[in-house]
This record gives structure tokens, C-alpha cells and sequence, in this order.
């Protein structure tokens, strides 16, 4: 409880957790499905909880989904958790290649690249960024 009391867990997380601290595995699983019954657990909320700050810190879709998968969460709870949040990845993307590169359009193939590279690592899909440069 003390650590759902902090911020939403995964189950994944909790789990190797309360590992580190407590060497019975049974008692630990009886526990987290005892929490996920009484619903102070939720993977789905750590899902769009996770997902809500790294939108803030500039990732997009695809980044988002890895990083949740990495943390133990179902495809299933992930799709559940995106589309309940109604975010234009588009304004986004832009908001973010603006943040990073100014406002300025590239004017070289090498700019170019570097941003589609840049904004690729931060998980957005060539639709989301290269619309603004269309426009």
C-alpha cells in the first residue's frame, strides 16, 4: 500500500518490488490480486497515468507503448489506456520539433534527417511530424 500510496504501480512493478523485500512469492501474487480486487490497482490507470507524463515530456505513440510493454503492461490494457486519452499526436509532434529545432524549416537533406531521426526516437510515426513540413 505504501508504494501505491506514492504514484500508480504495474502489477509488473509491485511485483518485483515486493521481491526485493519479501522472499514468498505466494504470498506476494495473493496480495496483488487481493489489490487488483479491490481495485487500488489498475494496470490500465498506470497505463494512462505513465502515458500522461510522457506526453508531457515530448513522446509520442510508438515510444509510449514500448515503454509500457517494457513494464509488464498487456497490449490490451495499453490500447484501453490510449484510447480513452484523446490526444492529437500531430500538435504534439509539432510542439515538440519546434521545442527542439525552432520554427524554422529545414533547409538541407542533412537537417532533415536529423530531425526525422530525433523525432523518431522520441516515437513518433512519419505522419505526425512531416504534415507540419507539408503545409
Amino acid at each position: 500500500m505504501n508504494l501505491l500510496a506514492r504514484r500508480e504501480h504495474s502489477v509488473h512493478e509491485l511485483r518485483s518490488k515486493l521481491q526485493r523485500r519479501f522472499p514468498n512469492a505466494e504470498r506476494i501474487d495473493e496480495e496483488l490480486h487481493q489489490l487488483i480486487a479491490e481495485r487500488l490497482q489498475s494496470d490500465v490507470r498506470f497505463a494512462a497515468s505513465y502515458a500522461r507524463q510522457r506526453i508531457s515530456h515530448g513522446y509520442g505513440p510508438l515510444r509510449l507503448r514500448e515503454e509500457l510493454r517494457e513494464r509488464g503492461i498487456a497490449e490490451t490494457d495499453v490500447a484501453a489506456a490510449m484510447a480513452g486519452m484523446e490526444i492529437d499526436w500531430c500538435a504534439v509532434a509539432t510542439e515538440v520539433m519546434h521545442k527542439k529545432f525552432g520554427t524554422r524549416d529545414a533547409v538541407d537533406l542533412k537537417a532533415k534527417a536529423r530531425r526525422a531521426r530525433f523525432m523518431q526516437y522520441r516515437g513518433f510515426a512519419a505522419q505526425h511530424y512531416q504534415r507540419r513540413q507539408q503545409d
